[in-house]
């Protein structure tokens, strides 16, 4: 299986799948010996958990659908032991989902007034409506306790696992799309809601799945407070703290590759912004996939670095040169029309005049609008020996890294060898 499969698969299944399958095992294994109000107080403890972390990391949605499974689960409490319980479970089997597909759909605008009041109102009247018109406020929280244990599971209509069933094909859609905790983490509330929904009279069982869509959406909002501190947000790439953290732990043999965009400001000058990120996030998909056994972190603007341990600069420099050629390969297409055709503001006043360089820029990207972009890349490469620090095997690299783009880029180049440099200053210095 391939380094993206697994990377998804891991970001799909960590830790949301963990926690839910788990109790799926746990709940069908016997092994649930805990009393119903402990079970209670984990719920309630993640549950409150969850709210205050998505209040300190201005996570909106985390905090609307933590308030959606609080409602969804005092719905079905407060019907227990009413004559039109099984009608409650209809409809919250069906608002549940709906419900997640308007939260995945909504931007995150942050913790804020305006964000969280208008949607945080709809759910209240949407679960008030639902108890007047079924008649489910004649229950009691402690219903829950006198439920019996080994109650009957509840059947959901077929309509409800339609809506059930797409509503998790989105959320997995949207998930590969944005690759977010957050969209893993509703997907695996749904299916912990589901669960909890239809072991509605079975006390410990439900709270125990209602603990677990909590526990996910409190963990899926750790988990992309890691993301942002550690990946770069633009290309998803390991940032520089993470290629501090990785430095590290490096030990003797390693290679150190450093990475730069051939004529990327050129990019950004005559294209604009927006096609400069497409440009980034083309050149880190490859980066992303390097064979060898390499690590890509982005270091910051069109600088990356590849980390390949265990390894000399004779056994990765191959797999460089496929990296190089891959992305020169890559076919890349501008979108729209957001590259700048004209120039703006006083340069109109120079028009008349001799022609700067940047003018012609933007006139050779208008005469072969219609042609694909070359994106290329130079790469110098360094390896450690027993007496150098990751510093001067740093520096090694970047110094390949520069006469590669002195030699006309588009190309990889190795450092010579440390020993060699020290025995060259030794003789300037003689």
């Amino acid at each position: 299986m391939g380094l993206w499969y697994r990377t998804v698969l891991r970001a799909l299944f960590v830790p949301g799948g963990v926690l839910v399958l788990g109790v799926v095992a746990l709940s069908y294994s016997g092994w649930l010996t805990l009393a119903l109000p402990a079970i209670s107080f984990v719920y309630y403890c993640a549950l409150l958990g969850g709210m205050l972390l998505a209040w300190r990391f201005h996570s909106s949605r985390s905090f609307l659908a933590l308030l959606m499974l609080l409602l969804a689960q005092q719905a079905v409490v407060f019907s227990l032991g009413n004559p039109r319980f099984s009608a409650t479970i209809d409809v919250v089997s069906v608002l549940v989902p709906i419900n997640l597909v308007l939260i995945a759909l909504m931007h995150e605008r942050g913790f804020t007034i305006e964000s969280i009041a208008p949607v945080s109102l709809f759910l209240f009247v949407q679960t008030l409506t639902t108890a007047v018109l079924l008649g489910s406020t004649g229950g009691r929280p402690s219903a829950l306790v006198h439920a019996h244990h080994n109650a009957v599971v509840v059947t959901f209509p077929q309509y409800a696992w339609y809506v059930v069933f797409a509503t998790a094909v989105f959320l997995i859609i949207r998930f590969l799309l944005t690759r977010k905790p957050v969209d893993s983490a509703l997907f695996w509330s749904l299916c912990a809601s589901v669960m909890a929904i239809r072991c509605g009279e079975i006390a410990r069982t439900s709270a125990l799945y209602w603990a677990a869509g909590a526990s996910t959406l409190a963990a899926a909002i750790v988990e992309n407070s890691y993301l942002l501190a550690y990946h770069d947000e633009l290309t998803a790439l390991p940032s520089r703290r993470a290629f501090n953290n990785a430095m590290l732990r490096l030990k003797h043999p390693y290679a150190v590759a450093a990475v730069d965009i051939d004529h990327f400001k050129r990019f950004n000058d005559t294209y604009g912004h927006d096609t400069g990120d497409q440009v980034l996030r083309l050149v880190a998909s490859n980066l992303g996939r390097v064979t060898g056994g390499g690590e890509a972190y982005r270091c910051g603007g069109e600088e990356f670095t590849i980390l390949f341990p265990a390894k000399k600069t004779a056994e990765v420099v191959d797999h460089l040169e496929q990296l190089r050629q891959k992305i020169e390969t890559s076919e890349f297409r501008l979108r729209g029309d957001d590259r700048r055709q004209a120039p703006r503001g006083p340069e109109r006043r120079t028009q008349r005049g001799r022609p700067r360089k940047a003018d012609m820029i933007r006139q050779l990207a208008q005469e072969h609008s219609s042609t694909a972009l070359s994106v290329t890349v130079s790469i110098g490469i360094a390896s450690s020996s027993e007496r150098s620090d990751f510093e001067g095997v740093l520096k090694a690299a970047d110094k390949a890294l520069y006469r590669a783009k002195e030699n006309g880029r588009n190309r990889v180049e190795t450092a010579v060898p440390l020993q060699r440099t020290r025995r060259s200053k030794a003789a300037g210095i003689a």
